[in-house]
């Protein structure tokens, strides 16, 4: 299983704490940081994603539950929709992009840490939104926005960058949301409540 290289330090400080705890028999608290260093690495777990082929298919830009399909209310020119997915800690925290495009704009916003799961949040909380234009000249939103736990937003895109449907550009920490701004002439695919995987699912399609 690939481990998205953020997760390194803190999984080798688990791993070292736990083998010194053994070394001088504390065994219990070596246990405890073992199955910690386990829980790390399952959380940076960074899995290998096939995007579904085919013309005018918006992709999950994460993992988790769609919490909301509601108006943008947004400032993005164009955007018409926006689809909000929860990640709790137990999902995989790699973000992709949701359609091939190049990157117009990187924009990151200090804020609050509130649930990721309000609405509230895609106001309100900390996050960092890309700003995507395919090769239609459609544009498209995603927003990383941190939760209670999260408290790193990591992206590696940049703009000018040309990336693929599903193609990875970073992550958020330990429990988040990203939603995604779709344009007016997008056929939401999604419900709120079902369960997505980034990079997988078809978001929305244009028809």
């Amino acid at each position: 299983m690939r481990i998205a290289r953020e997760g390194y330090p803190l999984i080798f400080t688990a791993v070292i704490l736990a083998l010194l705890a053994f070394a001088v028999g504390w065994i219990a608290l070596g246990i405890i940081l073992a199955l910690i260093a386990l829980a790390i690495t399952g959380f940076f777990r960074d899995p290998e994603r096939q995007a579904p082929q085919g013309e005018g298919l918006v992709v999950a830009p994460a993992d988790g539950k769609v919490v909301s399909v509601a108006d943008a209310n947004s400032a993005l020119p164009g955007s018409a929709k926006r689809v909000s997915i929860f990640l709790s800690p137990l999902d995989v925290h790699i973000n992709r992009t949701p359609v091939a495009g190049t990157i117009e704009k990187v924009a990151y916003q200090h804020g609050k840490f509130l649930a990721a799961y309000k609405d509230e949040a895609s106001q309100r909380n900390e996050q960092n939104a890309l700003t995507i234009v395919d090769s239609a000249g459609r544009t498209f939103g995603v927003v990383q926005i941190a939760g209670v736990l999260a408290r790193r937003i990591v992206c590696r895109a940049k703009a000018g960058d040309r990336l693929a449907r599903g193609e990875r550009f970073g992550l958020i920490m330990f429990g988040s949301r990203t939603d995604t701004y779709l344009p007016e002439s997008c056929q939401i695919e999604v419900a709120e409540g079902q369960r997505v995987k980034g990079g997988e699912t078809v978001l929305a399609r244009f028809v």
